[in-house]
């Protein structure tokens, strides 16, 4: 396993140098962002999933999307790519639909962060870990009748308003506080 990958070019600490190629690799991918909520790693979305080293000695990265048609996806796969390679290890992305990512895997960090950044974090959604199966299972709640509470990111008034169920990107909604009325998105949890 250690001679999977070469040592940083630039290490930042002996530390770091010294680390196992697998946590070399995770400390690396930690740095990466979702391309769009820049506070937010790719490991607090949940979208990094895995990181296994190959028979061959290379590495696979996997990555699940937030949805399916996420624009995102790309430009994840070429940062993952391109922060690997800087430090010369060979490793291809993969990209996992199943199980299908839930905003349960965001994790507290995340939240908070969306939240100081002006988003309303997602409520939770159910998401259950099958650990006998090795799965996650969504278990989706009928709606109730009454539109959702989202709390202002602003100001922390639950006098809120859907605007548009769509906001900036589609795993968004566009709402609007009636206290200090600024508009906000709100990240729908699914």
């Amino acid at each position: 396993m250690g001679s999977a990958a070469s040592a940083p070019k630039n290490p930042s600490s002996t530390a770091t140098h010294r680390a196992t190629p697998l946590a070399r690799i995770w400390a690396a991918l930690d740095t990466l962002t979702d391309p769009e909520i820049p506070v937010i790693t790719l490991r607090e979305m949940g979208i990094l999933r895995d990181v296994v080293l190959q028979s061959d000695g290379s590495w696979t990265v996997v990555i699940t999307p937030t949805y399916s048609g996420c624009p995102a996806m790309g430009q994840i796969e070429d940062d993952v790519h391109a922060t690997l390679a800087s430090l010369g290890v060979n490793a291809r992305v993969q990209t996992q639909l199943a199980p299908a990512w839930t905003t349960d895997w965001m994790s507290q960090a995340a939240r908070d962060k969306l939240r100081a950044y002006g988003i309303a974090p997602p409520a939770r959604c159910g998401a259950t870990s099958d650990t006998a199966a090795g799965s996650t299972v969504v278990q989706f709640a009928a709606r109730a009748n009454k539109p959702e509470v989202v709390p202002c990111p602003q100001c922390d008034s639950h006098d809120t308003t859907e605007t548009s169920h769509f906001g900036s990107t589609a795993c968004k909604a566009l709402y609007k506080c009636l206290s200090c009325m600024e508009p906000f998105d709100y990240f729908k949890p699914y």
